[in-house]
């Protein structure tokens, strides 16, 4: 998803030619809808292993609730990894990338916006990868985006680098 806290790439109050966005991955299941999903199939898992259990095949019963915890601590980790964004702002000084881990480790990139080029890579599949060159050194970010979204993005930071150079707002 690309946003920045009103959903939208921004444009500062204070700063006329500012841009934030912040990059976050997609999650399409919500806690509400975890909840129900875990307690359907909590549910589900525990009718049958009773089920099983009155047929005499008691091992089967904790195989059912083992499976239920997994696809819990499966699911914990991915909420876990949806933890991680990342934060571009540029104004006409500089143009910084700060991306903020699941553990909380920030990293932050900082360049020139003078130097700084938007680099999209799109392979015969469709596949992309974003990333930001200056100087000869290259950064990716953007990796938890959609093909469509790595694009999208690619265009509104090309017209937002544009415009902190001073060039003609589109």
């Amino acid at each position: 998803m690309i946003a920045d806290m009103n959903g939208n790439p921004d444009r500062t109050q204070a700063e006329p030619d500012a841009f934030r966005a912040l990059l976050t991955p997609h999650r399409s299941l919500g806690p509400t809808g975890f909840l129900i999903l875990m307690g359907a199939l909590g549910v589900v898992s525990f009718v049958t292993g009773v089920a099983f259990l009155l047929m005499g095949a008691w091992p089967v019963f904790g195989f059912f609730g083992l499976d239920v915890l997994l696809v819990y601590i499966a699911f914990r980790l991915n909420y876990r990894s949806g933890r991680l964004h990342e934060t571009v702002e540029l104004t006409p000084a500089r143009f910084t990338l700060t991306r903020v881990h699941p553990s909380g480790r920030r990293e932050q990139f900082e360049v020139n916006p003078y130097w700084a080029r938007v680099s999209l890579r799109e392979w015969p599949n469709g596949r992309t990868a974003l990333s930001i060159v200056s100087q000869g050194k290259e950064l990716a970010f953007g990796r938890f985006l959609t093909d469509g979204e790595r694009r999208d993005f690619a265009g509104a930071l090309r017209d937002a680098l544009l415009t902190a150079r001073g060039g003609p707002r589109i």
